[in-house]
């Protein structure tokens, strides 16, 4: 039922076959490596068997990551007690999130690719930072203030998307703290160097990354600037909101990309623990990427 029904893990049973097959044996060598690196009293693989077997964990953290259901309810509903759904979620998220995401069936995972694929098909990259809501550091803590946003005036994360002229997710940074600027984070991303040092490529960002273009050679982007502050002329009014709309109407497809990751609940606000939202940022967006190009083949 759960791997028929697509609206219960925002995937179609395909897609979670090629997942079963990709990173069950990993989760099967970690977990042994596991049992192996202490001390026994009895060999491995002995003694009472998992009563959750490996696709069932799969499952469990997919449900958990699409509706941000809570860690009692998947325990009520697999049978198990709350403390092997807890653990499933941690083993298998880090595992999702390590694949990246799907560029095109033989590229995968790093900014580095996904720049050069965007310069060997001739297509149009677009970049936006996006936002999502963490708890609050506890009083007394000495980084309590670097997580609060300058735009939102709340506590967040931040991340770096990349999508193609068609709104499909090619990259999503790990996160950080949402006080650091749009244009620093992709500075220490690489993203200048990788530009500036790869194939001709044209990448549409927002006014958060003006400067980027010089540093670049022009391959960023960016919505024109406003030459006069105060008392601008008719005709300049004119041709600035002009030029402004239509950069905005290219780029809105990103807008659209972070929008599908945002209809994973465990992305609209983070309430678990500040050092898994990077995992879960990842795995969501290698998900997400991975269902929008086996649609793609399917359309064809």
């Amino acid at each position: 039922m759960i791997i028929s029904n697509r609206r219960i893990t925002g995937l179609t049973a395909d897609v979670i076959a090629e997942l079963v097959a990709e990173i069950g044996p990993l989760w099967h060598e970690r977990h042994q490596a596991r049992l192996a690196s202490r001390q026994r009293k009895r060999a491995v693989g002995a003694g009472a068997k998992p009563r959750l077997v490996f696709v069932d964990r799969l499952l469990a953290t997919l449900v958990h990551l699409r509706h941000g259901t809570t860690h009692d309810v998947l325990a009520c509903w697999f049978g198990v007690d709350r403390a092997t759904i807890t653990r499933a979620v941690g083993e298998v998220r880090p595992l999702l999130a390590e694949r990246g995401c799907t560029v095109s069936p033989d590229v995968r995972r790093s900014l580095a690719e996904v720049v050069d694929h965007l310069g060997v098909t001739g297509k149009t990259g677009i970049i936006d930072g996006t936002e999502i809501r963490v708890r609050r550091p506890a009083a007394g803590r000495k980084d309590r203030d670097k997580f609060i946003s300058g735009k939102n005036k709340q506590n967040a994360v931040k991340s770096m998307v990349v999508t193609d002229d068609a709104g499909r997710v090619l990259f999503c940074s790990p996160t950080k703290p949402a006080s650091c600027a749009d244009i620093t984070h992709a500075r220490q991303l690489g993203l200048v160097k990788l530009l500036a040092e790869g194939p001709a490529v044209e990448i549409l960002a927002d006014a958060g990354y003006q400067g980027l273009g010089a540093q670049t050679g022009g391959r960023v982007v960016t919505p024109p600037h406003r030459k006069f502050k105060k008392n601008a002329p008719d005709w300049y009014e004119e041709i600035y909101e002009r030029q402004r709309k239509a950069h905005s109407s290219r780029r809105i497809r990103v807008e659209h990309g972070i929008a599908h990751l945002k209809n994973w609940r465990a992305l609209a606000r983070h309430l678990g623990r500040r050092e898994h939202v990077s995992d879960t940022v990842q795995a969501i967006a290698g998900l997400l990427s991975h269902q929008q190009i086996t649609d793609l083949k399917s359309a064809r």
